[in-house]
């Protein structure tokens, strides 16, 4: 659904504007509010509602009981906040979140299927940069899966 790798700035008032083509999808899908949280690798993760409740409820489904489990859904769901781009397609990122992926104007927004992640630019390009050239490596191990 989201694809591709877009350079964009937060503005003044601290707004991020989604690219053209992520907006033309949540139109074309109906989409008007958006989930966002910490991600992994340092990045914030961004879903779509329908999105956002389908890991929701995998995530629920992991037993309280384990200690790990408790730990990720406390750092996960605490750092979830709901977005709604207004008529520009600009974002309110919240400054936690911002502070966590060390955001601070530019960034990388890439469409990752199912989701859109959002890097501080130099954090996206260090995570390039390491790895692009196991690329082929990790595609061959996970294919024969």
């Amino acid at each position: 659904m989201f694809y591709g790798e877009y350079l964009h700035s937060i503005d003044r008032k601290g707004r991020l504007i989604l690219p053209a083509k992520f907006r033309e999808v949540a139109k074309a899908n109906f989409i008007e509010k958006f989930f966002v949280t910490r991600g992994l690798d340092k990045c914030l993760f961004m879903f779509a509602e329908e999105e956002w409740r389908s890991q929701e409820a995998k995530f629920k489904a992991i037993s309280f009981t384990k200690a790990e489990a408790r730990r990720f859904n406390r750092l996960y769901f605490s750092g979830a906040g709901e977005v709604l781009p207004d008529k520009q397609g600009r974002i309110l990122l919240p400054q936690y979140l911002k502070d966590f992926a060390e955001i601070k104007r530019e960034v990388v927004i890439v469409g990752v299927s199912n989701r859109v992640e959002i890097w501080a630019k130099d954090k996206w390009h260090e995570f390039y940069g390491t790895s692009r050239p196991s690329f082929e490596e990790i595609a061959e191990k996970l294919m024969d899966a």
